[in-house]
């Protein structure tokens, strides 16, 4: 297929796990109408508020995810990412875990988050993701949906750190996948740029479904799901409300791109 429709859905978790559930089934089922094949949640769709109280409700988090994304893809026909959510560790922990679930309603790929938000951006705002999360694997993930795309994944956090993404493009992903819960302040100042990058120096697409409002008392999200193209081109932006965003992928402008600017292959180091 030369060409298909990829849908960032926009949503405003809460630390409710049965509303948020409610939230994505009903954006998923209104993307998949207008026709996406590929459709990403974001980072923390089932469950975003206070960290430790995630890492209580982790078991019941995950259990409902593995019940309900097989159950969703299934029922629309599409790849759905859902964008990270928690597993619980060994270890008295828990992993940030985004899975890609086929249509048939099969775990294919499952990636843990490796880079953790821990940052301290004012003396009211400041985040220690590594207190009650466990990195992930140091590999990069890819996964090959026959037809559609060679797919990579990431999560939010993870954007900054580009080698990640030319390891993805080095096994040949074609679609980068992004799902995130960016903070307001940063998200105003490097969301875009750090995307479009990503995109570009890889000449790959980039899908970045994200959060969006405030979640529970504390916590702002930035929005403004994504989708770019690999020239750059910022082809759908979500905004601040929640929703969905639909574009095309299309493995002729990909193609193109690559052929016009090959720098992948220009590398030296």
């Amino acid at each position: 297929m030369s060409t298909f429709l990829v849908a960032a859905v926009q949503m405003n978790s809460q630390p409710d796990l049965a509303h948020n559930m409610n939230q994505a089934y009903d954006l998923i089922k209104k993307s998949a109408a207008e026709g996406a094949k590929f459709i990403a949640l974001p980072e923390n769709f089932a469950f975003l508020g206070d960290e430790k109280a995630r890492l209580e409700q982790a078991g019941t988090i995950s259990d409902t995810v593995a019940e309900s994304l097989p159950a969703w893809a299934k029922e629309f026909n599409i790849h759905l990412l859902g964008g990270g959510y928690p597993v619980k560790t060994d270890n008295g922990k828990m992993y940030n875990r985004a899975v890609l679930v086929n249509p048939g309603g099969k775990f294919v790929a499952s990636y843990d988050k490796i880079h953790l938000f821990d940052v301290e951006l004012s003396q009211t705002e400041h985040y220690r993701e590594s207190d009650v999360v466990q990195g992930g694997a140091r590999v990069a993930v890819i996964y090959d949906i026959e037809g559609l795309a060679r797919i990579g994944l990431s999560i939010c956090y993870d954007v900054r750190f580009p080698e990640l993404y030319r390891k993805l493009a080095d096994a040949g992903a074609e679609l980068l996948c992004i799902p995130s819960a960016f903070t307001r302040p940063t998200g105003k100042a490097h969301w875009e740029i750090l995307l479009r990058s990503r995109a570009i120096e890889n000449s790959c697409y980039v899908i970045a479904p994200a959060q969006t409002g405030k979640h529970g008392k504390k916590r702002e999200t930035y929005g403004h799901s994504l989708i770019v193209d690999p020239w750059g081109t910022v082809l759908a932006n979500a905004g601040t409300e929640p929703g969905f965003v639909i574009a095309e992928f299309d493995h002729e402008t990909l193609n193109d791109v690559r052929r016009k600017l090959p720098s992948l292959k220009h590398r030296v180091l």
